[in-house]
């Protein structure tokens, strides 16, 4: 519990009973959550200020503890009542903004070594449990003060482009590389223009298989082509599957020419 050591250093003088170890302990976790001590009793006094000591005189009174406390935020005021029944702590805490009331019973030798009050590394055990404790039994019922806004998350512009193909590049500064991307040359490239219809990557579902993988220079339908389709046929940068040759200077055999099947038939 980092933080109580010194309150307890400071506190170690008017602690005489186990149930002082613990009361102190207790205002450290509300002083952890965003609320600081007023003072003692039921109403205020004159000159009080928000502090994260234990006022004067707070342990007085052995049976019954009262101390008010008001969060860091204002929106908050506290009154906690710590009632000792036999070997037990009742805490009784009500939040005189909204009027909600919280209660909470500890047994102090759950918390205390009470042979150990002058070292303050043995007085306290089951820390973890008292902090769970008073969080969902006091703070959470009761409302924590206002946190400040947490960061804004991180720009998404630092996810690669490349994890949704459909997703537009986005501009590259100057002096950056370009996220890389698969060379046309590789034979895993066959059918990755499918999967990014946007980018300018080549191996679509139209494979050559004597010419696959080779650039070649593109043909733009857009601009027409002769004898097959007029100029404009075709919305420019539109996705468009050639039929029939292309026009002369293909290299290769003509896949149109190719022969049907069961060519060598004699009575064909």
């Amino acid at each position: 519990m980092a933080g109580l050591e010194p309150l307890y250093a400071w506190a170690r003088p008017a602690i005489s009973r186990p149930q002082d170890a613990l009361v102190c302990g207790i205002h450290w976790e509300l002083i952890r959550h965003g609320y600081r001590c007023l003072g003692t009793g039921d109403q205020p006094g004159p000159d009080e200020r928000k502090s994260e000591l234990l006022p004067a005189g707070w342990e007085a009174n052995k049976e019954v503890y009262t101390l008010r406390y008001k969060s860091t935020d204002d929106a908050h005021e506290l009154l906690l009542k710590a009632i000792m029944v036999e070997d037990s702590m009742i805490l009784n805490v009500m939040d005189r903004s909204s009027q909600k009331v919280a209660d909470v019973t500890l047994a102090v030798a759950d918390y205390i070594n009470p042979e150990h009050l002058d070292d303050f590394h043995k007085v306290y055990k089951n820390t973890e449990e008292l902090r769970t404790r008073i969080t969902s039994g006091i703070i959470a019922p009761l409302g924590a003060p206002a946190e400040k806004a947490r960061k804004e998350p991180e720009s998404k512009e630092d996810v690669l482009w490349d994890e949704n193909p459909l997703r537009l590049p986005p501009r590259q500064p100057v002096g950056t590389r370009a996220p890389s991307r698969p060379s046309p040359l590789s034979p895993f490239a066959v059918g990755g223009e499918d999967l990014d219809p946007l980018g300018g990557r080549s191996g679509g579902m139209i494979v050559d298989p004597l010419h696959s993988g080779v650039p070649r220079p593109g043909i733009d339908p857009s601009s027409g082509i002769p004898g097959r389709l007029p100029p404009g046929a075709v919305p420019p940068g539109a996705r468009f599957d050639p039929f029939g040759p292309l026009g002369i200077g293909r290299p290769g055999p003509d896949p149109d020419h190719l022969p049907p099947p069961g060519y060598d038939d004699m009575f064909m």
